[in-house]
């Protein structure tokens, strides 16, 4: 099996990685215009690499793609894959752009077209799935996300990647991580109330901060303050109600739940082994990457079907547009 990374950036480089710890048998080529990117991918991970797709695809029959280009861009790659009869691993679009066109494209092909979205696949989402779901009564929670978008990408400028786009916005790619795995662990989304505005000095033409009361079909509810300006990293939760209080720091081993009883709080292991980069922010597990990449090929070798899709996608833009109007 041959699989292209397409844009070998930080996320492109991690998508090769594991990949490659997935299955080194699955040969993998790249493509970025970036003279000093290809450079880098050869020397660090041993692939072929290639400047445009065209020569990409005159050189090899590709089995599978992973776009990890700016956002913006990716419906413009997806489609020519598709039409390649290419499978496709599709990063964060953060817009609807292409969307229909691409999905139609897809099933005419008959090929797999993957929406990540990582959160989905972390074990601590899934175990806070599981103790909310064992609750009977109504629930609330209180959610903060934030950092600081310079600290984003230390090693170059706001301004020169998509988060300085008011399109791509950092608010707007918080929202489209966040927002997938609230409504699967809440429920359906019924109703929303947004305080919003910028506070801060960035130069950047979109608000900076997000104060979102959210209302769901179960009868949870809660509040979502999510923002580019915290100059400390965070992501804190916490669920509350008569027959449970969660709290989760983000981090594989940030997940607590109170005793009542004791009255202490209990921490949850749900890792038997935690992959971590170190340059990287404590709550960036690389075990949902994996763990999407291993979904992404059952896909194709087995046909099953994911947990996330670019339908489930639209719908989270659509509200995304919503939260911003």
């Amino acid at each position: 099996m041959i699989a292209a990374v397409i844009g070998l950036g930080s996320m492109g480089k991690r998508r090769l990685r594991l990949i490659q710890k997935y299955n080194a048998s699955i040969r993998i080529v790249g493509v970025d215009t970036s003279e000093n990117r290809r450079t880098a991918c050869v020397e660090e991970y041993g692939i072929q690499t290639y400047g445009r797709l065209e020569d990409l695809f005159h050189a090899h029959r590709v089995d599978c793609a992973f776009i990890c280009t700016s956002p913006l861009s990716h419906h413009s790659i997806i489609t020519p894959c598709l039409e390649q009869g290419v499978h496709v691993f599709s990063e964060l679009n953060l817009v609807a752009d292409g969307y229909e066109q691409n999905i139609a494209l897809a099933k005419k092909n008959d090929q797999i077209l993957f929406m990540s979205s990582t959160f989905l696949y972390r074990d601590e989402i899934r175990e806070i799935k599981s103790q909310v779901r064992r609750v009977k009564s109504p629930l609330n929670y209180t959610y903060h996300v934030g950092q600081y978008l310079p600290d984003w990408h230390p090693w170059e400028s706001y301004k020169d990647y998509f988060v300085g786009d008011k399109r791509s916005n950092g608010c707007r790619e918080l929202f489209a991580i966040e927002l997938p795995w609230l409504i699967d662990v809440f429920g359906e989304i019924v109703n929303v109330n947004v305080v919003k505005n910028k506070i801060s000095t960035l130069n950047i033409d979109y608000n900076d901060n997000y104060l979102v009361v959210i209302e769901h079909s179960s009868g949870h509810k809660g509040t979502l303050a999510l923002d580019v300006i915290s100059r400390k990293a965070v992501r804190n939760l916490e669920v509350f109600g008569e027959e449970l209080f969660l709290s989760w720091n983000g981090s594989p081993t940030g997940l607590k739940v109170y005793d009542f009883e004791n009255k202490t709080d209990m921490e949850i292991d749900v890792y038997n082994e935690i992959d971590q980069l170190g340059n990287y922010a404590k709550f960036v597990v690389e075990n949902a990457y994996l763990n999407e990449i291993v979904s992404f090929f059952e896909s194709i070798h087995e046909r099953k079907v994911p947990i996330y899709t670019f339908e489930n996608d639209l719908e989270i833009i659509k509200l995304i547009d919503k939260i911003e109007g």
